[in-house]
């Protein structure tokens, strides 16, 4: 069967295609053999901006038409290079083949030999994939984290002021603020942005073992080094790694998926608790005619936005986890487990962004229900036992703790009555009895 998306192995490249496209460009087979093109053709023309003998003859105007090779990248050249590479069973080697036919397009075949000059594959791979990296965080992911944040926001300035039952171990807890707990996820989010932000694009660029030793068997004149920072830091945009095998070590890039996982568990929190939330009754749902919630039970309107967005950042967070455990570790100066471990890294950032994209539809159904809110408040109202005693306290009454502890630790319903009664039975004075009858479920809230 031809590739359709209801004949794609993958849920990403089939049902959920549409819901993640904006990520072809970055993290496809032709995103990765167009980022290794661009890596070519511009440490080629670094490679003339340092005046190699061979190349001073190059019209620098020549670099607009080389930079076009990749600016005009399209599937039938990318096509072409995959025909390559079914002769050369080798994916980079055929990157340069295809440019030589390139060069020699633009009448510029005499300098076929500084193509790939001096390089291993590793020193393309190791730039392509952390550059599509960076554009893809940059162009995608912050973004739509950030649109997520503002999404959050909006409800923590809306809901500020509504009190609710707080529960602690799944039991009624000291009441809160709905918007303050929303808030919480807001902070954790930023917070880790904030340490992803940090992180380095590292990148390896420096030969077959990492000591340019092509480079300076070649030219020993030229401080290679610098060249190769010059290249990775300030044309690329990147970071170049100073020291390492025929492989950038990936520390950072597991640092980075660490990032990425620790924000994928603050979401599912997130979802876990809207869930519970909306089984509590404390939020409805809107309903859209023609949606079925269940095949069998009509009145149900299921909560499956949060649902799915939690089974994506669970295995999202799993790839991401083997990602940054296996990518650190290679066998002596190189071995080829990273290359088809890397080509699986659009997966987590698919279900990823498919994650947060069905938490902001789950957070636009969401509809309050202020009546169950204050109803579990009103049936709660054990929760200021903790605010009672603690007054007392203040007052030096003997063992209020206890006191409260008789009062509350019961089978039956604490009323509004019942912690009336008690105050009134408590010997202190009128205006600390005024002062304990003034607190609520309802405005024993704290700051928030």
């Amino acid at each position: 069967m031809n590739l359709i998306d209801l004949t794609a192995i993958s849920p990403i490249d089939g049902r959920y295609r549409s819901k993640v496209s904006e990520l072809d460009k970055f993290f496809s087979e032709f995103a990765l053999i167009k980022y290794r093109v661009l890596v070519e053709v511009e440490y080629f023309i670094q490679l003339c901006e340092i005046n190699l003998p061979a190349l001073k003859n190059i019209d620098k105007k020549r670099y607009v038409d080389l930079r076009n090779i990749y600016n005009n990248f399209s599937l039938i050249d990318a096509e072409r290079i995959k025909n390559i590479e079914s002769t050369t069973n080798h994916d980079v080697k055929a990157v340069e083949y295809f440019l030589r036919e390139k060069f020699t397009e633009l009448n510029l075949s005499p300098y076929n030999e500084f193509i790939h000059f001096g390089l291993t594959s590793q020193d393309i791979n190791n730039t392509a994939t952390p550059l599509l990296l960076k554009e893809a965080m940059l162009n995608v992911y912050f973004p739509l984290i950030a649109e997520l944040v503002n999404d959050l926001s909006v409800l923590v300035e809306n809901w500020k002021n509504i009190s609710m039952l707080a529960r602690t171990h799944g039991q009624p807890a000291s009441p809160t603020k709905l918007g303050k707990e929303i808030n919480v996820f807001v902070e954790r989010i930023k917070v880790q942005m904030l340490q992803i932000k940090t992180i380095p694009f590292s990148a390896k660029f420096g030969g077959a073992t990492g000591n340019f030793n092509a480079h300076y068997v070649a030219y020993p004149s030229i401080d290679w080094v610098k060249f190769g920072n010059d290249f990775v830091n300030h044309t690329l945009g990147l970071s170049r790694s100073q020291t390492t095998t025929q492989i950038e070590h990936y520390d950072n890039l597991a640092a980075l998926f660490d990032g990425l996982k620790r924000i994928n568990t603050i979401l599912i929190d997130l979802d876990r608790d809207f869930w519970t939330y909306i089984s509590m009754e404390y939020f409805k749902q809107k309903i859209k005619k023609d949606e079925v919630g269940s095949s069998a039970m009509p009145h149900k309107v299921n909560p499956i936005d949060f649902e799915n967005s939690e089974g994506n950042l669970g295995f999202a967070n799993a790839i991401f986890e083997h990602l940054s455990a296996k990518l650190p570790i290679s066998r002596l100066q190189r071995d080829l487990t990273d290359s088809t471990v890397l080509r699986n890294v659009g997966v987590p950032f698919a279900h990823t962004i498919l994650a947060i994209k069905s938490l902001q539809k789950g957070l636009s159904k969401l509809v309050l229900n202020e009546k169950a809110i204050k109803a579990d408040l009103e049936d709660n109202w054990s929760v200021v036992a903790e605010a009672i005693q603690t007054i007392l306290r203040r007052e030096g009454f003997e063992n209020p703790y206890n006191e409260l502890k008789k009062l509350t630790r019961t089978n039956e319903m604490i009323t509004k009555e019942a912690i009336q009664h008690f105050i009134e039975t408590l010997n202190v004075s009128e205006n600390i009895k005024k002062e304990l009858h003034n607190i609520t479920p309802f405005n024993y809230t704290g700051i928030n």
